[in-house]
């Protein structure tokens, strides 16, 4: 299970990174702290669906494409 929270925050990252959006604008948006997006993003925690559907609308994308 962890190596699907590691590819969930490889995924979350690249999206991120390929719309040019600071880690710290993506958290605030997605109403969540900035140290616990980047530990989304390192796969080190284990987030709720309702919480990866709420980055996907941040990021604009469907959830589909962050899921591994």
């Amino acid at each position: 299970m962890k190596d699907l929270a590691i590819q969930f925050g490889m995924k979350l990252r690249d999206k991120r990174k390929s719309l040019g959006m600071s880690q710290d604008k993506m958290a605030l948006l997605a109403d969540v702290d900035r140290s616990y997006a980047g530990r989304i993003e390192r796969g080190e925690v284990n987030i709720t669906l309702e919480k990866a559907y709420q980055l996907a609308e941040v990021l604009g994308c469907d959830v589909k494409e962050l899921l591994p």
